[in-house]
Order: structure tokens, then sequence, then C-alpha cells
């Protein structure tokens, strides 16, 4: 079975984002809506100068922020979910990610060859309870 086109440029964003790229917004739609479910400061916003800087702000407390994509599920003809491993240094805490096992989710909503939403998730339970999944190693 090959990718679908959705899953393919997911696995494009990604490849940046595992080298600790997060500058190419060529992905998203100009109206992207932009979410962060869950941790610290949850919120939501819409364009694309919103998520570059929302994202900005994100990283500017890390160092050598980066992800690594364990898994995509395609859900459905418009959504994409990656559980993924999130690496970095906090610049405050000094906490590794590396170290306490530190796994999110994304939710990439695509029409049209561009994501028109991002939700990122930092808890990866989140991810599954928004979407009604059963977590990992659990029977559906």
């Amino acid at each position: 079975m090959t990718d679908s086109q959705n899953v393919e440029l997911v696995r494009s964003i990604l490849a940046d984002w595992e080298r600790g790229d997060f500058s190419s917004a060529e992905w998203a739609h100009r109206e992207i809506e932009f979410v962060f479910a869950d941790g610290p400061s949850p919120g939501t916003w819409k364009g694309l100068a919103a998520m570059r800087a929302t994202m900005r702000e994100y990283l500017s407390t890390w160092q050598n922020a980066r992800l690594e994509a364990e898994e995509y599920r395609e859900l459905d003809d418009d959504r994409v979910l990656v559980l993924n491993r999130e690496y970095g240094r906090g610049k405050t805490s000094g906490l590794d990610t590396s170290h306490v096992g530190a796994t999110g989710a994304n939710v990439f909503y695509i029409r049209d060859g561009r994501v028109v939403r991002l939700v990122v998730y930092l808890a990866r339970e989140s991810a599954f309870a928004d979407l009604g999944l059963a977590p990992e190693g659990d029977a559906a």
C-alpha cells in the first residue's frame, strides 16, 4: 500500500521538523487555524502570521528543538495524525526532553494540498481522547 498524497505532504513537513527546521510554511493555507490543544499555553490562532508568531514564541523557550515522527495515521480523507517524540532542552529549566520520554501528536487537516488546520498536542493522550481513539497498545 502506498501513502496518500496527504500523508506524503505531512511526511515532507516532518522531514524539516526532524532536522529542527520549523521555518517553512509553504504547506500551510494562508488562513490556517493553528491550535495548541494542551500544554502550558493552549489556544487557537488564525492565519500564517499568527501561526509563525506563536511557533516562534514557543520555540524561543527551547534549545535544539526538533520532533521525530514515530507513526503516521491517515484518519480519513482530510486528516493525518502524527505521533511524535519531542526533543530539546528548556532554556530556563534545563529540562532535556529526550530523558523524560516526551511524546506528543499533531493532527493535520488538509484541503486541496494545503494544511488548513494544525492541532498540536504536547501530550499524546490528549490527542487520543479528543479523537476518540484507543491509546497505543489498547485494543479498539
